[in-house]
């Protein structure tokens, strides 16, 4: 308790520190051609400093939503839409998990978040008809970590697990349209003798999980270039000077739900070990916009069990946690892997275990590549089904300890040269014999061992060849082609075997699906017709994945028959090009957009206008990196449509040519460089 103080004492100090030496004036805000901010400032805390004043000059808006939603404050601002987010933070009790943890953060981490929130505030403070709530300022330190730990805990799964609870579902929601790609080559296998990185999440185009792209340069070692969200003080992937990595989401099992045994008569008793236990109950304060100028308050119950945050549904009583809830150094831990300079102080930073998930393929300049499914697992009682809900009756079903980093599967440097991930089983990594050994793993870690279509198809192009150029390297990146046997978890391969003479009334769009080369080029007339059809029988037969399903011949032809009427209504017909159907919009610019789900070059729709989607998520920040074996890295980033959130910038839509013709533009780690082409150079100004 003693070092713990004086820990926290020290935490103070540096804080008080950093308050008194960051300077607007010593923060130069780089903006180069493309807007891309490149910051620099003398200290890591100035840096961060400038990152929050940069990021809100093009999107203070979601960098806000964020704020408020760790705040509890986005009923204020959305009404009754943002009051069930206020609930699960109450619920969640993050003021808690930060009170009780941030001692465990560094002083110097401490400085650097200090430093953000000194920036976020100062630009509040200069734009106040931009805040969305004024009582949302000044933000605290606490109030960003909350904002982490709201955010893992739902990328873990909390807000579909809190979902099922209320709506007495047990089986798990999966959310089809996440997907990331990953891959590395080492010198081995590439012709001009230079390790290559693909850093190529899916996630959304736009809003709070949506990629922001930054260069940040200070004296104390800073020195990297990459993506990251809104609200977030350091790269969350990228590159430096040295070395990269890229993250994919991962799927080991990351939350644990236990059913409580209630007390017949006595309200709240739960039974633990034969005896009986008291809930915890807190009221949460609710505040709910229902018109600009009112608002109500209401007041909600949160109850919590030894075994987590509980949830009460007509089925019974339920308790479940998760890693998020338990470590708060999670953005430490990516700013330590910012500043590592080679593979064992990277292995050093990944030896916290403070990120509660994400895959990671690793590679740096001195020929390292490196694979990991990382997860922070506990160590569970192989008794139980942890597939399922547990019985929450012993404290055997608790845990206190868990797999350190060297237990989990990983591949270093494996003989093939390469090391991969979309998504899929952390045990099919690169070539068949040089993975690690899923017998060989604690079957409580939950690790699923599938492959996806991305997976397969990335596998088929890896293994065609024995050595690759830089355009091989793109070709790979930006496929667009399905393998020959479909993985999805609606088993749809069986549309593939109809005749058009057995069902007249859906013959041409039978005929258009046969001659499709399983291609998603905006030329390509098949993808379209597939992907309307799919959805038509998905949300028929209501599918939950991980279970496949698959759909009788009958629910074929019934989704064939509706996907026909949808392309007859809005098309007036029904071989239409995937560029006619899908779009990469935003304002008044509009592209064909190529891409569909669980291609590697992945897109996923949403309702647009007149029966056409635009793209929602899949590839948005795309970065390709080439690490020759002296001098700094080649680099190369897209992001779907530009810098700036802010729609009269010239950086709102500047980049959608670009990534729409699979072009790229150059980037430096060099700050000399980036100076002398900067376009404008300024210093924060209140």
């Amino acid at each position: 308790m003693k070092r713990l103080f004086l820990l926290s004492i020290v935490a103070l100090q540096a804080m008080s520190s950093v308050c008194q030496r960051i300077q607007p004036t010593d923060v130069e805000i780089m903006r180069d051609e493309w807007g891309v901010p490149h910051i620099y400032a003398p200290t890591d805390a100035g840096v961060a400093y400038g990152l929050a004043w940069a990021h809100a000059e093009d999107d203070f808006a979601t960098t806000q939503l964020t704020l408020l939603s760790a705040k509890q404050m986005l009923g204020r601002h959305l009404g009754k839409d943002g009051a069930p987010i206020d609930y699960v933070v109450g619920l969640l009790n993050c003021e808690q998990v930060v009170k009780d943890h941030i001692q465990d953060l560094s002083p110097d981490f401490i400085m650097v978040m200090e430093g953000y929130v000194q920036g976020i505030n100062a630009y509040a403070a200069s734009h106040p008809k931009e805040v969305l709530v004024k009582k949302a300022f000044p933000a605290t330190v606490n109030d960003m970590m909350q904002a982490y730990v709201l955010s893992l805990s739902v990328l873990l799964g909390a807000d579909k697990t809190i979902q099922n609870l209320f709506e007495n579902k047990m089986e798990p929601i999966w959310d089809e349209t996440k997907g990331s790609n990953a891959f590395a080559f080492g010198r081995q296998i590439t012709t001009d003798s230079m390790v290559y990185l693909a850093v190529n999440a899916h996630q959304p185009l736009e809003g709070p999980v949506s990629w922001y792209e930054a260069h940040l340069i200070s004296d104390e070692g800073w020195n990297m270039m990459g993506g990251l969200f809104p609200g977030g003080a350091t790269i969350f992937h990228g590159t430096n000077e040295n070395l990269g990595w890229a993250h994919t989401v991962n799927h080991p099992d990351k939350l644990d739900v236990w059913q409580l045994k209630m007390h017949p008569t006595e309200k709240l008793m739960y039974e633990v070990d034969g005896k009986w236990n008291q809930l915890g109950v807190r009221k949460i304060a609710l505040k709910i916009k229902l018109f600009p100028g009112f608002r109500i308050g209401l007041k909600k119950k949160a109850y919590s069990s030894i075994y987590g945050p509980v949830v009460m549904n007509d089925q019974g009583v339920f308790a479940f946690d998760m890693a998020s809830l338990h470590d708060l150094r999670a953005p430490e831990q990516w700013y330590r892997m910012n500043k590592a300079y080679d593979f064992e102080s990277f292995k050093s930073a990944l030896d916290m275990m403070a990120l509660p998930m994400f895959n990671i393929v690793y590679a740096d300049k001195n020929n390292e590549i490196f694979y990991v499914s990382n997860a922070k697992l506990p160590k569970r009682n192989a008794a139980y089904d942890w597939e399922k809900v547990v019985p929450g009756i012993s404290t055997k079903a608790l845990y206190n300890s868990y797999f350190s980093f060297d237990e989990l599967p990983q591949v270093r440097n494996p003989r093939s040269g390469y090391v991969y991930n979309t998504n899929h089983s952390p045990f099919l990594a690169t070539a068949p014999g040089e993975n690690a050994d899923s017998t060989a793993y604690d079957r409580t870690m939950g690790y699923k061992v599938w492959n996806n279509n991305r997976s397969l198809r990335l596998k088929e192009l890896i293994t065609a060849q024995d050595s690759f150029d830089y355009d091989d390297f793109l070709r790979i990146k930006y496929d667009a082609q399905l393998p020959d046997t479909l993985m999805y978890f609606l088993d749809i391969n069986g549309l593939f075997v109809l005749e058009a003479s057995d069902h007249p009334e859906v013959a041409d769009l039978i005929d258009v699906l046969k001659d499709w080369d399983r291609s998603a080029e905006t030329a390509s007339i098949g993808p379209a017709q597939f992907i309307i059809t799919y959805y038509a029988i998905s949300e028929a037969l209501n599918t939950k994945p991980p279970e496949v399903m698959i759909p009788t011949t009958e629910q074929l032809i019934a989704g064939l028959v509706e996907a026909t009427s949808y392309l007859i209504k809005h098309f007036g017909a029904i071989n239409i090009s995937l560029g006619s159907y899908q779009k990469l919009a935003r304002g008044e610019v509009e592209f064909p957009l190529r891409g569909m789900p669980d291609v590697l070059a992945a897109m996923y729709g949403t309702a647009y206008k007149e029966g056409k989607v635009k793209g929602f998520a899949g590839d948005s920040y795309i970065m390709l990196v080439r690490y020759p074996k002296e001098g700094l890295p080649m680099i190369e980033t897209v992001n779907a449509f530009g810098a700036s959130a802010v729609k009269d910038s010239p950086h709102y839509t500047d980049q959608m040519q670009l990534f729409v013709d699979q072009k790229r533009k150059p980037m430096t780690l060099d700050l000399e460089a980036v100076r002398k082409s900067a376009k404008r150079i300024y210093h924060p100004q209140k």
